[in-house]
């Protein structure tokens, strides 16, 4: 079994094309562990799957992707702890749970349950939402509050917390690997 210095849990923050996903995994291909990237986006148009198909190859073969758009503890019961987990991303991951019109609370918990049970480390990465005007209308102000908050949860119960602006990492809490 290879051994890896990194946290058991990372957040990786930042803005629409901040550069946070690329950062998140250079994270994760430093370890030396197996690659596992949890995807929770879902493609309902051409456009986002292009896009999935171009991050998926952009990431090459070296990693074993999952896609979880809504329950993630099956995925992170299965990671070995040669295993690093890459969770892109929480933002989309309550979106889903928010269209569906699921309880976001009980979907945290769980989230937050299947993330203490996890062998590996974990990397997530989420958006910062909180940095621009006050959305017009009630369900985008829903999703930035629910936004807001568990990024609260995830940056407390995390070791290392980066926010990314513009490719640059600025770290929050911890040390970097």
């Amino acid at each position: 079994m290879r051994v890896s210095n990194h946290p058991r849990l990372s957040l990786v923050l930042g803005g629409a094309a901040s550069g946070k996903s690329g950062f998140a995994e250079a994270l994760v291909t430093g370890t030396g562990l197996n690659r596992v990237y949890l995807a929770t986006a879902q493609a309902f148009d051409d456009e986002m799957q292009a896009k999935l198909v171009r991050h998926r190859v952009m990431r090459g073969p070296d990693w074993r992707t999952i896609e979880a758009p809504l329950d993630l503890a099956p995925a992170l019961q299965q990671a070995a702890a040669d295993d690093i987990m890459l969770l892109d991303c929480i933002t989309m991951w309550l979106s889903n749970h928010l269209l569906a019109e699921h309880d976001l609370e009980a979907a945290q918990s769980a989230l937050l349950a299947a993330l203490d049970a996890c062998a590996a480390p974990v990397v997530m990465v989420s958006n910062e939402v909180g940095l621009s005007v006050v959305p017009d209308n009630a369900l985008a102000r829903r999703f930035r509050d629910a936004q807001g908050r568990v990024n609260q949860v995830l940056a407390a119960r995390s070791e290392l917390v980066v926010h990314v602006i513009a490719g640059l990492p600025q770290v929050l809490k911890g040390t970097l690997p």
